[in-house]
């Protein structure tokens, strides 16, 4: 906890909020990994001390895939405990937790699930949709993406910002309104979460969505 309040004063943009998610709230966002029976292939995204680790670690079985990406060096460190622990109970079990940029992880997909605890709400909307692009790209063939965002801050900052801010705000909004409609998007309202989140559930269902699509670079004659 200290190390979260830590971090969290100190690199805000990153972190992203100012309580670690719940119990019931890590739940949430776990809960489709049950429905695979066989070995699973796990990507988390954005780890931060490890609130929504520990309940992916409890759903992992020998023969599991586990990636930990993490941009932040003490959060790293302290997830490694948690994978170091685990490991020793799951022998036949992958668990890695890589550091750094999302973006520039090496990761080996497929990921039969992808699960995200970045906060989109300090991103710019051109590096929202590259990493959701990115997290689509190493998803499988109907695998399931789960991320989560606080309920009613956005609308809520909205509100009380203006100018450029403002614009990315809204911009972000649009980009979950679209990955919602043409990912068959379900949402789950968290009121045991401080704040109250929105728990999201994204299916990969086909080719990456238009919206999400790289620009085609112009050629020369």
């Amino acid at each position: 906890m200290i190390t979260f309040f830590g971090e969290a004063i100190r690199n805000f943009y990153h972190v992203g909020a100012v309580w670690p998610s719940s119990p019931l709230l890590a739940k949430a966002l776990v809960r489709p990994m049950r429905s695979l029976a066989g070995p699973r292939r796990v990507l988390e995204v954005g780890a931060g001390t490890g609130a929504v680790t520990r309940a992916i670690l409890a759903e992992l079985r020998d023969g599991d895939h586990f990636s930990i990406c993490e941009i932040n060096e003490a959060f790293c460190r302290k997830l490694e405990v948690l994978a170091a622990r685990r490991r020793s109970e799951l022998p036949n079990a992958t668990i890695e937790v890589v550091g750094g940029p999302f973006e520039t992880a090496p990761l080996d997909g497929p990921f039969d699930f992808v699960i995200c605890g970045l906060p989109f709400n300090n991103f710019s909307p051109r590096l929202m949709r590259q990493i959701f692009r990115q997290m689509l790209s190493l998803l499988s063939e109907q695998g399931t993406l789960t991320y989560f965002e606080y309920a009613g801050v956005r609308l809520m900052r909205t509100g009380v910002t203006r100018g450029r801010d403002r614009r990315r705000l809204r911009r972000i909004e649009a980009i979950g309104r679209l990955l919602h409609r043409d990912l068959a998007g379900r949402r789950e309202i968290i009121f045991g979460n401080f704040p109250p989140a929105m728990a999201i559930r994204l299916t990969r269902n086909g080719p990456m969505p238009r919206f999400l699509r790289p620009p085609i670079a112009a050629t020369g004659a």
